[in-house]
């Protein structure tokens, strides 16, 4: 992985927090549903890049052109996300988001196709694909014109069209071709490891200066905790493992695993991040008295949305990390499906207990997780294996 591509990693990183602005100042459902249409619609965006980046190299000649107007286009999307879903006259936000996407599609097809010379069938299966993407745009930029309902519908559509395309290139065509597993693995972890740093600003964010009150201090810490075991249970032996198997694997199977548990797994993972900084955000604020709490957390609860945000973030990136494990042909502590559940069971008493306590259980359930981890002795698969 090259310096050039971390730079594409940050404008990507970038722009979910662009998400997270959109989300964050008072989440709704309609504004957690919003911010998930737009996470699926970026990831679309960078996991092209990133299978683009693995068969050529991206800071080189042609290629690196295009990778600019590629940054450029993510980065004005970026600017417009937290106005995505605000019609207005002229350009406005959903039209600027609608727009930007198109051109990170066609550039990417287009260097995709040009750097694909040489690859028996890759061009044929490029050229599908791209034809089925085209389809799924015309929702996408009907959408950005309207407004409410037909707005998310079209925008749904949009997506649903890529990723039905995408699959069903797969069927008929096979998978994009997998150069190098270590530089692919390497991008989904420095990705993760990025949107799970964004997680230690929106802690700062929701304490604001109130942080230095030792009430919130100690929250503080209590989500550092949280963040710090989610890298565990991905960095320390999940992600190494993964890793390992990816290289060892041959063929169509290799290319499906890169496909099921990096380009599309991982999307669970990073959007379980994104949500759950969200609810620690909210968390922190309502202890430090910034969303209407007082010092103590104990004046406000948590709202429903918020409490789908911390909690259901950190079941989705549980859940995701499970089927992770399984599509890389992992084994799972039986413990670990329990502890995804009762995460997901914290979702009604994230609103009646005080913040800061639901924040705490949630904590102590993930070292439970941990812990559960560390005893089973899961050993890694070497690349014999």
């Amino acid at each position: 992985m090259t310096p050039f591509e971390i730079f594409f990693d940050l404008v990507f990183v970038f722009a979910l927090t662009r998400i997270m602005s959109l989300i964050g100042q008072r989440p709704t459902p309609t504004t957690m549903v919003q911010g998930l249409i737009l996470l699926v619609l970026l990831w679309i965006a960078w996991s092209s890049y990133t299978w683009l980046g693995n068969h050529t190299r991206a800071e080189v000649g042609v290629v690196r052109g295009g990778f600019l107007i590629a940054m450029a286009a993510l980065f004005v999307a970026a600017l417009a996300m937290p106005e995505a879903w605000t019609p207005g006259p002229g350009l406005d936000g959903p039209l600027l988001v609608a727009l930007a996407y198109v051109v990170l599609r066609v550039v990417h097809l287009g260097l995709y196709h040009w750097a694909a010379a040489g690859v028996p069938g890759l061009r044929a299966r490029i050229r599908f694909f791209a034809a089925v993407s085209a389809v799924g745009w015309v929702p996408l930029l009907l959408g950005a014109l309207l407004s409410g309902t037909a707005h998310a519908v079209l925008w749904v559509m949009a997506f649903v069209i890529e990723i039905g395309g995408q699959r069903l290139s797969y069927a008929r065509r096979g998978t994009w071709p997998l150069r190098s597993a270590s530089h692919f693995t390497e991008r989904h972890g420095l990705v993760l490891i990025i949107a799970l740093g964004e997680s230690l600003v929106a802690a700062g964010v929701g304490a604001a200066s109130a942080v230095t009150a030792l009430p919130v201090l100690g929250v503080a810490l209590i989500g550092f905790v949280v963040t710090a075991c989610l890298w565990w249970l991905y960095f320390d032996r999940a992600g190494p493992a993964a890793a390992r198997v990816l290289a060892a694997a041959t063929g169509d199977r290799r290319d499906r695993i890169a496909s099921d548990a990096y380009s599309q797994t991982h999307l669970l993972l990073i959007t379980g991040v994104i949500y759950l900084a969200l609810g620690v955000e909210q968390v922190l604020g309502l202890v430090a008295g910034v969303h209407g709490g007082d010092e103590h957390g104990g004046a406000t609860r948590l709202t429903w949305s918020a409490s789908v945000a911390l909690h259901g973030g950190a079941a989705l990136f549980l859940g995701g990390r499970l089927l992770f494990l399984r599509l890389t042909g992992q084994p799972v502590p039986p413990a670990q499906p329990a502890v995804v559940v009762l995460v997901a069971l914290l979702l009604p008493l994230g609103v009646l207990l005080p913040p800061a306590a639901a924040l705490g259980v949630l904590g102590l359930l993930l070292l439970t997780a941990v812990a559960v981890e560390r005893l089973s002795g899961r050993r890694v698969p070497s690349a014999d294996s």
